[in-house]
């Protein structure tokens, strides 16, 4: 099948909006997204135009959007794009709707703590407890322990 993926930077332009449905969780908001040029006359950047997607999310990935994402945040999103037409007041109205795959921040402008979702549990409504961090540290030269504590034992040496 022959689709249109696209990968979409910007940021929210409206407060994620979640709704139970018969065919499991949906959520919509719409992303404001603007092209930035260097103005070599003014010698700093200029915003350039701005679209706006409907980005919506369906499943688990509905439910993390509505507990993640908020108004202003700067995120990226990939998904297909789907251009739709619609009469509206005897007018023809054009919009892009992207079927958002996964969503995420945007980490070049900020940070973000990620928590996983326990599997089957689509609902999250509180944040889960936060999980210590692994210790990441190299043993110091010489020592007979890996970073997990386990005892490390020298390489067979093949016999010729």
């Amino acid at each position: 099948m022959n689709e249109t993926m696209v990968c979409v930077v910007g940021n929210v332009a409206t407060q994620p909006v979640c709704k139970e449905l018969a065919t499991g969780s949906s959520a919509r908001f719409r992303l404001a997204v603007t092209s930035r040029y260097w103005d070599r006359e003014k010698n700093e950047w200029t915003d350039g135009h701005t679209n706006f997607f409907t980005v919506w999310a369906r499943r688990t990935l509905a439910a993390n959007v509505a507990s993640s994402v908020a108004l202003g945040d700067p995120v990226v999103v990939h998904g297909r794009l789907k251009v739709r037409t619609e009469q509206r007041d005897g007018q023809s109205r054009v919009s892009a709707d992207v079927d958002a795959v996964a969503v995420g921040h945007d980490l070049s402008r900020g940070t973000s703590a990620f928590r996983r979702t326990p599997r089957g549990d689509a609902s999250i409504t509180a944040p889960s407890p936060s999980q210590p961090e692994p210790a990441w540290e190299t043993p110091p030269p010489g020592s007979r322990l890996d970073h997990t504590g386990t005892e490390l034992r020298p390489e067979p040496v093949g016999v010729t």
